[in-house]
């Protein structure tokens, strides 16, 4: 058998966007990836690997891994023809106990590559409006662990240095630790008013930032129950927080918002919400399917030539439908003699990845106003509907009535989701959770369906919902679900928009 590659990846810090190209790359191809606790399973949608979780202690993701335990398992996948990555918090070689992968595969003579990804320090101090190097405050910088037992003999850190070093010392892996740091740096001989900084799950939308002099920093974070994972900072560079914090300026900065979508749907409202400063939440309620059988689908592509206008009401329906196309021998050459309607713009849009443009785009992206848009052009024209296997009745029934010849074929197929992740429950259940975005009917109902009491407690409270169209509303208002916010534009960009008003209007 020809043996596999390890590859040994950086993850970077927290946010997902952090990750290096060519870390990208080796997910794409990757069979296997083994990933730790301080990577964002965000990253995991860019991989369509069996992914499997490092655990430092037993609990809900597993039991627990040791070191020779997980160096085992990237040499036996290995050996046995996979690509495999383990992917890593911050940078592999940055007490990331990636020498030491690196060394056991070396020696199990297990090919391997290591891919660097942004270290933890840089991207939380940069995130928090802090500087490790500057001109006028600090020349040098020094990573340092933090987890180490400062009453053990011998302690491998020499206190008497990190205090007299000429500029910014950043401690890595230091929370639990960090009154007796902070005793230990001045009893060498640090000023006790030395500015310094803590901040606790950097580059994500839960992160904060304690600043204070060295000698009060340890209460000043016990005041504020900082969480690990964290990084302490200590120098004059800390100064400059004030004037170039950026981060925590985002306009949805800290809210934590629930996207019911499909997996495959949602990598483009997670990247939009990370820029704005959210966490997002995947929970789909539906998975997207094929259909069972495709020969209805095959007939239907084996005379579209036939058609007037093909008309698609979801960016699923465009994919299922064009793809199919390809897979059967065609391609955009046999839609020449139609014309293209999309309900909307994120439909159009889809429609535009393929080299195709939608020649009617309704003004309001619903069913009932693309049926009065395309009115006026269907009497006796033959027209084709690529759709879901279920969905509202009114474009249809509007088509017809107006005299159009419509066939409708399903290209994809809604299947629900038999119960929300524990976790995303216990989130909702505790106010965790800020917003639940609802983006279809189907998405309405899912929710209404899956959401237990507790958790329905919360509903306008902690946890608020957010529609993407009136349709939509009046789904979630006859389960019950209180709608905070609707859309205007009925489109992903229109939930986001519909948050930001409500957020800036409640700060």
């Amino acid at each position: 058998m020809t043996p596999g590659k390890v590859y040994l990846v950086g993850a970077g810090p927290g946010d997902p966007g952090l990750i290096t190209l060519k870390g990208l790359e080796c997910l794409a191809r990757a069979d296997l990836v083994l990933y730790d606790g301080l990577v964002n399973p965000l990253i995991l949608l860019q991989t369509r690997a069996r992914a499997e979780r490092t655990n430092r202690c037993d609990g809900p993701h597993g039991r627990v891994l040791n070191q020779q335990e997980i160096n085992d398992r990237l040499i036996a996948a290995a050996r046995e023809g996979k690509t495999v990555v383990r992917l890593k918090g911050g940078d592999p070689f940055v007490f990331g106990r990636g020498g030491e992968e690196a060394a056991a595969l070396a020696l199990a003579q297990v090919p391997f590559e290591i891919v660097p990804g942004v270290t933890a320090a840089v991207a939380a101090s940069a995130y928090a409006g802090i500087s490790l190097t500057h001109r006028d405050h600090a020349s040098a910088v020094a990573f340092v662990t933090g987890h180490e037992d400062l009453q053990k003999s011998g302690t491998s850190l020499d206190y008497a240095a990190l205090a007299a070093f000429p500029g910014t010392l950043v401690f890595y892996m230091g929370l639990n630790r960090l009154e007796a740091i902070t005793q230990a740096l001045i009893e060498a001989g640090k000023p006790s008013q030395t500015p310094a900084a803590v901040i606790s799950r950097g580059t994500t939308a839960a992160q904060k930032t304690v600043c204070g002099p060295l000698a009060a920093l340890a209460g000043l974070v016990r005041d504020r129950a900082l969480h690990a994972p964290s990084m302490i900072i200590i120098g004059d560079c800390v100064r400059q927080r004030d004037a170039i914090l950026w981060f925590e300026k985002k306009p949805l900065f800290g809210q934590r918002v629930l996207i019911a979508r499909p997996l495959a749907q949602a990598a483009s409202v997670v990247s939009k919400l990370i820029d704005l400063g959210a966490q997002p939440i995947v929970a789909p309620t539906i998975e997207i399917l094929p259909p069972d059988d495709w020969q209805e689908v095959d007939r239907i592509l084996a005379r579209v030539h036939e058609f007037d206008w093909i008309i698609f009401t979801s960016v699923n329906g465009v994919e299922f439908f064009l793809n199919r196309l390809w897979d059967t021998g065609g391609d955009a050459r046999h839609l020449a003699r139609a014309k293209l309607a999309a309900i909307g713009e994120g439909t159009a849009e889809a429609l535009a990845a393929f080299h195709l443009r939608a020649d009617l785009v309704p003004e309001s992206y619903r069913a009932e106003a693309l049926a009065v848009a395309l009115k006026p052009h269907v009497a006796g024209k033959r027209l084709l509907r690529a759709r879901a296997d279920r969905g509202r009745d009114v474009l249809p029934n509007e088509l017809r009535a107006a005299g159009a010849d419509l066939e409708e074929v399903v290209v994809y197929r809604n299947l629900d989701v038999e119960r929300l992740d524990p976790q995303v429950i216990d989130a909702l259940e505790t106010g965790s959770i800020d917003w639940i975005c609802l983006s279809s009917p189907s998405i309405a109902r899912g929710i209404g369906r899956l959401l237990p009491a507790a958790a329905r407690g919360q509903l306008g409270k902690s946890a608020r919902i957010v529609s993407i169209s009136p349709v939509t509303t009046a789904a979630a208002l006859e389960l019950g679900l209180p709608v905070d916010a609707e859309a205007t534009t009925y489109t992903w960009d229109g939930i986001l928009a519909a948050i930001e008003r409500k957020v800036s209007a409640n700060p």
